[in-house]
């Protein structure tokens, strides 16, 4: 199971734990480090630097042979911790960053000089080309069975498109619940492969249990696509409450959104909103329940050690 993401972040499988807002923290990244893969955490999962910066401390002491860390950062105008959590990164070091929703090439530029890899998140030849254009290490081709803010092209197509006009790594993200799926990628010609939602189901993983063993009951055809987290199409587990609540955006939003100046504004306020709801959702037991998952969830029968689930994917 070697591919170039092996040599790229030093990993024994070519598998990126991927970064999951409120889902992903230290204990999953250790144990994925000591399965032989690469563990990342969103920024945002910290509210405060000295936060963040523990995290990197307690990742870095706990760094093994065939593993690695890195973290997700927003790079985008509606992320205002974003130059204070790259700084942090940079100064305290970590293997790579993952960047997301906006241009990368200030995280290109900062990282590089400390010798941190810059993978990028994309969804379209276009934005892969210009990440390229600005020196990522690699592409995080995000497909149409992602979890979270997903793309719209196949796995497969993606792959092959992206392959076809970039020279550098290509790891797809989406649609990756087993070890037959993980190898269908890299038949395809992915060098490594980016796996969320499997691993919501962890007992590592610090969200509640019903949010878990919703993963379990839960499958491939329960997932729909909600405009009322972030104001960005996201995918979520079809709950009776998500049902209640609707998944299109207010017609007030609809309205606002066609304002150019307003625009901006309004995906803020729906983001922070949304972001609370899906907080109180994953961390307390409550009828309000926002889950967000990608279908991969089809194949989570129990809730299992990271160990176990990695031990899945590569055996």
């Amino acid at each position: 199971m070697s591919a170039q993401l092996n040599q790229l972040l030093n990993i024994k499988y070519p598998i990126i734990q991927a970064p999951m807002f409120l889902v992903s923290n230290t204990a999953m990244v250790i144990e994925a480090m000591k399965g032989g893969i690469a563990g990342c955490i969103p920024a945002l999962n910290y509210r405060t630097l000295p936060e963040l910066k523990a995290a990197i401390h307690e990742l870095k002491a706990a760094k093994v042979e065939g593993g690695s860390f890195g973290f997700n950062l927003i790079v985008n105008k509606s992320n205002i911790k974003y130059k204070d959590q790259l700084r942090v990164l940079c100064e305290e070091g970590c293997d790579f960053i993952i960047t997301s929703l906006g241009s990368p090439e200030e995280t290109i530029n900062q990282a590089h000089k400390v010798g941190i890899k810059v993978l990028c998140d994309v969804t379209d030849l276009k934005f892969a080309k210009k990440v390229e254009a600005l020196g990522a290490d690699a592409i995080i081709a995000v497909n149409n069975e992602a979890g979270g803010h997903r793309g719209e092209i196949s796995p497969k197509d993606l792959i092959v498109l992206l392959k076809s006009n970039c020279k550098i790594p290509v790891i797809s993200a989406g649609g990756v619940g087993t070890k037959a799926e993980l190898d269908t990628m890299l038949g395809y010609g992915a060098d490594g492969v980016s796996i969320g939602s499997p691993f919501i189901a962890s007992m590592e993983a610090g969200v509640t249990d019903e949010y878990k063993q919703a993963c379990v009951d839960y499958g491939a055809n329960d997932i729909v696509m909600t405009q009322r987290i972030s104001g960005t199409p996201c995918t979520v587990i079809n709950t009776p409450y998500v049902q209640k609540i609707g998944t299109k955006e207010s017609w007030l939003e609809s309205v606002l959104n066609k304002n150019k100046k307003l625009k901006k504004w309004v995906k803020m306020i729906r983001f922070s909103i949304g972001m609370r709801a899906t907080e109180k959702a994953a961390k307390e037991a409550t009828y309000k329940t926002v889950w967000v998952a990608g279908p991969s969830i089809e194949h989570t029968t129990e809730i299992l050690p990271v160990k176990s689930i990695i031990q899945n994917l590569t055996t």
